[in-house]
């Protein structure tokens, strides 16, 4: 039998953690959280109960584990995308198009954590400050490198305009067409930074969108 601190252990329990959250995202997507009990995620694992409580408190502890999952994945796709030389507000529209686009990805599960993460108190709401306050971070390090040019009051400002995008979409059935956002979130931003909006044809860039 392994030691509980050996090598072997650790990646045994890694193991088990990412499988008990990508069990936690099938079933909750399915069913919605209320609906979803703990029996049904160790069984969509493959793991004991006794497996569960050892990586979570409760469901609703398993779940915020899975929301800051999925935010800090969505955020990589943010920073991956950022076109390092180009005007800011280039590289904000691209970065926001292909964040919006890994949210559209999976349609079922975004609509379920951008809902279900409202209606769980105290908790809910500090990761979710949590996860805003990353994506903030992002635009006040992609948008000031050349001098300040967006506060953090806006940054925060503009991250909430756009999950409340995101939301509106959602509520509209729209959760497979978030990249048509992009747009108007990129203007949310632009607005806030005190940029004017885009207009006209830019040379060696995309012709105008209406936003």
């Amino acid at each position: 039998m392994k030691p509980k601190n050996s090598p072997d252990a650790d990646d045994a329990s890694n193991e088990h953690r990412a499988r008990l959250l990508q069990a936690m995202a099938q079933v909750a997507a399915a069913q919605g959280l209320t609906a979803t009990s703990i029996a049904a995620v160790v069984a969509e694992a493959g793991v004991s109960k006794r497996t569960f409580y050892e990586h979570f408190a409760d469901k609703d502890a398993c779940f915020l584990e899975l929301y800051r999952a999925a935010s800090a994945s969505a955020l990589r796709t943010l920073r991956e995308s950022v076109q390092v030389g180009r005007p800011w507000q280039d590289q904000v529209e691209h970065a926001l198009g292909a964040y919006l686009a890994h949210l559209a990805a999976g349609p079922q599960l975004i609509r379920m954590l951008f809902v279900e993460i409202h209606h769980l108190g105290p908790e809910g709401a500090t990761v979710r400050r949590e996860v805003m306050q990353h994506l903030a971070n992002f635009m006040l390090e992609t948008i000031n490198t050349q001098g300040p040019v967006l506060t953090p009051t806006m940054a925060v400002a503009a991250v909430g305009g756009i999950h409340e995008l995101v939301l509106q979409a959602i509520e509209r059935g729209e959760a497979a067409e978030l990249e048509q956002l992009t747009p108007s979130a990129s203007a949310v931003v632009r607005l806030l930074a005190g940029a004017p909006l885009a207009s006209g044809k830019k040379k060696n860039g995309p012709p105008k969108r209406a936003v």
